[in-house]
Formats: C-alpha cells, sequence, structure tokens
C-alpha cells in the first residue's frame, strides 16, 4: 500500500486549506471588483388629493384607492429591497372635495401644510414632480402647497416668461433635476456612493388648459427635445444612473413638436436607464398594452427602458427593480424586472391591504372638514340624475350642467354688445366608466342635492366660459365629439362595441340648444386629439336650430369651460373666439342655479339621439350593473350579460331610437294696440354712492363690470372705455379697475 511521506501530506493539507480558504476571499474580491447593486424605485402618480380611503360623492369608504392604502405598499415595498427610491409623479393638488376645500373653500394660508403633504411627508419621498393639475388653482397657491412638502420637486420643460424669443438666455421656472446621493449596499454587503438623477417633465398643453392661471408667466417646452438638453448635462454631473418622470402618456403616434403623450419618444433619448409615467391613469405594463418592436410587456420596457405607469388615485404601486453593475468604476443597468402592485383585487372585487392608520391620523381633520362641506345641502331634484347612457342618448346628468351653465352666460351677458345671440351650451359625461371601472358612474337620488352632487357631476376646478361661434363652426365641433363611437360595420353579424374609449368620454361634447342625429355607420371625422381622419366624412346629420337646418354663417354664443375654450381648436378656432371669461367655477354656476330654482326636473330634453340603422347588427355597450333598474324602462336597449369586468353589457336597438325633439321657437303674434298706462308713483333709482375722487377697485370672485358700475352708479360702458377694456366681459380676480369721480 502506499504511504504518503510526512513532509508530502503537510504540504497537501496546507494547498488544501488554501484552497478552501481562499475560494470565498476570491468570491469577495470578485465582487469588490464588479459588484452588484440591486435598486428598487417606486413611483405614485395621479392621486389626486385622495389620501382617504373615502369617496366623497358617494359618502362613504372604499377599498379600490386611496393613499393611505398605497402607504402600507410603500412600506412594505421598501422592507423588501436593500435600496430604494421614492417618486411621485404629479396631478397631486387637484382632482376631488379635498383638494377643492383646500383650495377654495378654506383656502390653504402660508405656513400651513397641505394636507397631501401631511399624508406624504409620513413614507419619506426623495422627490416630486409636477403634474398639469398642479397648475389648475395658479402659481402662488402651488408654491403654498409645495412649501408644505419635506422632499424636493423638479420640472424641466417650464420657463419663466421673458417676453422674448431668444431661447438662449430662457430661464427654468423650476429646478430641472436633482442628483441624488444614495448610500447603496451591495450584494456582497458593502457600502457604495450612488448618483441617482431625477428629471421631471409636464405636458407643454398646461399653458392652454391653464391659461388664465399661466399666461404672461411661463412658456413650456417639448418634452423630448428638454430631455435631449439636459440628460448629457445630468451624465456631466455625475450621475450613474437617470430616471426620467415625465407626467405624460404612451402613444404610438407620429411624433410632433410639443407632444402631449411622449414617453415613446422619450425613451429613445440616449442616457435614460428607467421611466416613471402617468397622465393617462392607465398601468403599464398590463394586458391593455400589446407587444410589439417597442413594448416587451413581459419585461415592462419601452424600447429597452425600463418603465412603469401605476394608473391613479393610489390605486396601485409601480415597482422598478434594476440590477446594477459596477465596471470601471461605472454602474450600467444589467437586468431589470417591472411590476405594479394593486391594493385592490377587481376580479374578485376584495381589498387586498389595509389603511396605514397614521396617515388616516394626519388628515383626520381635513377629511371631516371636507365631510362638512360636501353634505351641504344646495337643492331639490324631482327625478333621480345618473349618467349610465350618458354615451349612447341625451342624459340627465348633462342637462343639468348645460342649463346651469346657459343659465350663467345669458344672466352676464346681459347688457353688452351679445346680448341676444342665441346661446348654445356645451356639457360632457366626466363620469362614465370607461378605464376607471363600473363603479365610476354619477348617480344621484331623486331628493335632497347636496354639493358632494355637484361635485360628482362636475369633478373639475374648471370656470365658466363661453365662445363666439357659427353654425358651420358647431357641425365641426359636434363631428370631433363623435369620436367618441367605433364605427358600426353594417355588414357584420357578430357582435360590435359602440364607445371608443381611447376617445375619453370628457371631450364627448353635447351641445344643447341644437338638435342633431349621430350616424355611427360613417366613420369618425376626427380623432380625440382633433387631428383629421376621415375628411370626407360626416357624422353629424339633421343638424337644426329652432326646428330649421342650421345656417352655416349664422351666429352663437356656447357656453362652456375655461379648459374647452383655451385648448380647443373646435371651441376656438383662432384663438380669439372667448366673450366671456368668469372667474366663477362651473360647478359654482351649477349651484346657484340649484339655489335659485330650489326644485329642478332634471330630465334630459332629448335633442341628440344615435340615428337609427335599418341593418340588424349587434352592436353593444357596457354600463353599471345599477342601471338595470332604469334600463327595463328604455325600448333603445336590452340586457345582454354581466361582463368579466364587472359592467353590464347592453344591446342597442337602433330601430327605437328615434328623432330628437325639437323646440320650436314662440309663434309671433298680433299686438294690441298700446293703451294709456295708468299713472305709477316715480321711481327713484339710487345712483350708487357719491364718489369725490378716482377710486381703484380690485376684482373679486364672482365680479362682473354691470354689477360694479351698478354698485359705483357707473355705466359699465364708461368702465369699460375708461379702462380701456376690449372686452368688457374679460376681467379677472385681482385685476384693477378704476371707478371715475362722480362730482
Amino acid at each position: 500500500m502506499f504511504k504518503m511521506r510526512p513532509n508530502r501530506a503537510i504540504l497537501l493539507s496546507s494547498v488544501v486549506a488554501f484552497c478552501v480558504i481562499a475560494s470565498p476571499l476570491a468570491a469577495v474580491a470578485a465582487e469588490t471588483d464588479s459588484p452588484t447593486v440591486k435598486l428598487r424605485i417606486m413611483e405614485t402618480t395621479d392621486l389626486h388629493t385622495n389620501m382617504v380611503n373615502y369617496d366623497y360623492f358617494s359618502d362613504k369608504p372604499t377599498d379600490e384607492y386611496g393613499f393611505a392604502k398605497t402607504a402600507t405598499l410603500i412600506k412594505k415595498a421598501r422592507d423588501e429591497a436593500k435600496n430604494s427610491v421614492l417618486i411621485d409623479n404629479g396631478d397631486l393638488i387637484q382632482g376631488n372635495p379635498l383638494g377643492d376645500y383646500v383650495a377654495k373653500i378654506a383656502p390653504l394660508k402660508k405656513g400651513e401644510t397641505h394636507p397631501v403633504f401631511k399624508a406624504m411627508n409620513l413614507v419619506g419621498y426623495d422627490v416630486g414632480n409636477y403634474g398639469n393639475h398642479e397648475f389648475n388653482f395658479g402659481l402662488d397657491f402651488l408654491a403654498n402647497s409645495v412649501s408644505g412638502a419635506k422632499f424636493p420637486y423638479i420640472n424641466a420643460n417650464v420657463y419663466k416668461f421673458d417676453g422674448d424669443k431668444d431661447e438662449s438666455n430662457d430661464v427654468n421656472m423650476f429646478k430641472p433635476y436633482l442628483i441624488l446621493d444614495k448610500e447603496v449596499v451591495d450584494e456582497s454587503g458593502a457600502k457604495h456612493k450612488l448618483k441617482v438623477g431625477v428629471i421631471g417633465f409636464v405636458p407643454p398643453q398646461i399653458n392652454q388648459w391653464d391659461k388664465a392661471n399661466l399666461e404672461g408667466k411661463v412658456i413650456t417646452k417639448d418634452i423630448v427635445k428638454t430631455a435631449e438638453k439636459f440628460v448629457p448635462e445630468m451624465k456631466s454631473a455625475g450621475a450613474d444612473l437617470i430616471i426620467a418622470v415625465p407626467h405624460s402618456g404612451f402613444e404610438d403616434i407620429p411624433q410632433v413638436e410639443n407632444m402631449e403623450n411622449s414617453v415613446l419618444y422619450l425613451s429613445k433619448v440616449k442616457g435614460i436607464d428607467a421611466i416613471l409615467f402617468g397622465h393617462a391613469h392607465k398601468i403599464f405594463p398590463s394586458a391593455s398594452f400589446k407587444d410589439s418592436d417597442i413594448v416587451n410587456v413581459a419585461k415592462g420596457t419601452i424600447n429597452g427602458v425600463p418603465s412603469v405607469e401605476p394608473g391613479f388615485w393610489g390605486n396601485n404601486l409601480g415597482i422598478i427593480d434594476l440590477t446594477l453593475k459596477q465596471t470601471d468604476g461605472k454602474w450600467s443597468v444589467a437586468d431589470s424586472a417591472v411590476s405594479v402592485k394593486p391594493i385592490y383585487d377587481t376580479a374578485n372585487k376584495k381589498s387586498l391591504v389595509d389603511a396605514d392608520t397614521s396617515v388616516l391620523d394626519a388628515v383626520y381633520e381635513d377629511h371631516q372638514h371636507t365631510l362638512d362641506y360636501v353634505r351641504g345641502s344646495v337643492g331639490q331634484t324631482t327625478a333621480p340624475i345618473n349618467s349610465f347612457f350618458a354615451l349612447v342618448q341625451d342624459d340627465p346628468s348633462i342637462q343639468i350642467v348645460t342649463n346651469a351653465q346657459k343659465w350663467y352666460v345669458e344672466k352676464h351677458l346681459q347688457g353688452t354688445e351679445y346680448e341676444g345671440i342665441p346661446v348654445l351650451s356645451a356639457g360632457a359625461p366626466f363620469k362614465a366608466g370607461g378605464r376607471q371601472g363600473p363603479a365610476y358612474f354619477t348617480d344621484i337620488p331623486k331628493g335632497d342635492i347636496a354639493i358632494k352632487n355637484v361635485s360628482d357631476l362636475y369633478l373639475y376646478s374648471n370656470t365658466v366660459n363661453a365662445v363666439l361661434v357659427t353654425g358651420a363652426e358647431i357641425q365641426e365641433w359636434l363631428e370631433w365629439s363623435a369620436g367618441q363611437f367605433n364605427k358600426v360595420d353594417t355588414t357584420v353579424k357578430g357582435k360590435q362595441e359602440l364607445i371608443n374609449f381611447d376617445f375619453p368620454t370628457y371631450n364627448f361634447d353635447v351641445i344643447d340648444g341644437v338638435t342633431y342625429q349621430i350616424d355611427v355607420t360613417q366613420p369618425a371625422k376626427y380623432d380625440a386629439k382633433g387631428d383629421v381622419l376621415n375628411a370626407g366624412s360626416n357624422r353629424i346629420k339633421n343638424l337644426s336650430y329652432e326646428g330649421k337646418p342650421i345656417d352655416p354663417d349664422k351666429k352663437f354664443i356656447v357656453a362652456t369651460n375655461n379648459y374647452r375654450a383655451s385648448s380647443s381648436k373646435f371651441a376656438n378656432p383662432d384663438g380669439k373666439r372667448i366673450v366671456l371669461a368668469s372667474p366663477d367655477e362651473n360647478r359654482q354656476a351649477i349651484i346657484d342655479y340649484i339655489q335659485t330654482s330650489k326644485t329642478i326636473n332634471p330630465s334630459a330634453d332629448g335633442n341628440w339621439s344615435l340615428l337609427p340603422i335599418k341593418a340588424d347588427v349587434l352592436v353593444t355597450f357596457k354600463t353599471s350593473p345599477a342601471a338595470k333598474t332604469f334600463a327595463s324602462d328604455l325600448k333603445t336597449m336590452t340586457f345582454v350579460e354581466e361582463s368579466a369586468d364587472g359592467y353590464s353589457e347592453y344591446k342597442l336597438n337602433f330601430a327605437e331610437f328615434s328623432a330628437p325633439v325639437v323646440t320650436a321657437p314662440e309663434p309671433e303674434t298680433e299686438t294690441e294696440p298700446e293703451q294709456e298706462p295708468e299713472q305709477e308713483p316715480e321711481i327713484i333709482v339710487d345712483p350708487g354712492p357719491i364718489v369725490s375722487e378716482d377710486i381703484a377697485y380690485i376684482v373679486k370672485k364672482g365680479d362682473t363690470l354691470s354689477e360694479i358700475g351698478a354698485e359705483y352708479g357707473v355705466d359699465w360702458k364708461l368702465l369699460a372705455k375708461i379702462n380701456k377694456l376690449k372686452n368688457p366681459n374679460l376681467i379677472y380676480v385681482g385685476q384693477t379697475i378704476v371707478i371715475p369721480a362722480t362730482k
């Protein structure tokens, strides 16, 4: 038997021992040479002031949304990761009655903390980005609100207005980007310094949407061009990793200047490692997106860049998990995984997380004040008001809005050059299901109307505007609105879905005061953005005013809102059509209308309908399950089934659709010869206070020039002349009006 000599045995055992000891050391050395760091990036977006999991419109708790529940997900997701970053992507301070209360009813004072930041400061955000709705209440309110955030804010494509056309001297309104110094731990436990660059963007259209708040104060620039300018600068400043945070959606359409939804083209900008997006209230990655050369749904990438969009109102938390490798001192993304964590199981209708009690406690008083506000009574309705069928027939939830707007505009145009021009009114269904789910409908029972119901009818903090348009322009406005519908093919025997949910329902304008029908067998003339799809198509049929075909040249005033009047080429074709720009909100006009009327009958007047189809077609639409009670009385539709996504599906019976109801003008009657009136006592009109010297009057909310003039005994026309007002209806809160001396 072979025996090893002692010295050889000692040598061999030493070698073995060295190998055993050396192997882990070699692994550590290899890790040190090329360390791996796993970084979790978390995103919230489009919270719209939904801090509490509470539906203020239905006045009851909800499990389907609310930041109090998202906060629980954030804490859990952070505990699962060694390294993390938390970012909010805007549309934060506007969107529900809590936001309205803090902005309008009991306005936030300097030094006070906005309730959204009372909540969000508890969970450790690293940075926030501005959304378009941040500008709804003006720059001063925005600055005051954000001062309460215990984390910094960014935006790269909003600049200070300087009045010149020299882009080289433009100055950013906000800090365009941040480079966060993060201490991270690699997979071996070693610590590293990682410089994380974060850059934010907002839709350039804010200058149109919030013209009254932003004109002459800021300008906006293209998102992609802005990224191409700043990303190299961020790299030069030492950023190891760059996260782009556009408050912008994804659309696979040709690129144009100042795109609203520019994520596709932003993903092509060299140097961007991850994208957190929002604005469109969608979920990415999800089944609603399709795989292509651009999009990898399973991987959650757009052009290879890991990207996430976590819905809206806190219903999901977006997560990007990056695996970073350091080679020769430089970090790069070696791998990624993208996920969206929901707070609610929509399929099984059950809550997945509990609300974070610290968040609920932080905003408790603000929540209670909001409840007191929304429960305040306004008036009575003699019939239910719902939006279950707003997309397929004339509807009471729109009718009450258009009635109130018309009432308001007619009153405010009295005594002006526009008095006597027919006033029409445009309204759209804000809550009509769609991506927001089967519970997203207006449903107000007969009886008391509270402020919460008015907020339910009109979700946004828009202000009343009126535009001057012609009959021909109304036709095109309605053609655009009719893009809400898919084309019905009369040769197809299978089921066809009527509603095009790529066309936002808040753009489906119904114009009351005219009658018309919509032929859905014709292709849409325009897409949702107003771009021409089929120039020769005309879906709008039998457009009439007072029972006669509309005169293309006749002038009309259309009551609408500041958003539509300032941003739509159909409502304002040349940008010069606004004849009334009121500081009063549309919601306040509705409240005033109901309070003045005390009791309203919101029944729709039937001024529009779908044009009957003679062919045997199976055309369906989806609505709330709660619609059954009302649908049973309608011949125009038949219940089909409860769909898997929670909606009720109905078949439309096109043969039952009738022509719109025509309201003919009052017939002219022969006038009786005038008789000598009885002697009336002389009425002495109060000329108002004697003004011994000129007064500088500051316009307040609700003021009109005629009312100011009446208060001081001065004709409004004289005020318009003295103050050089080209349009006496365009006065703004805070504007100075000179009241001349009366003696």
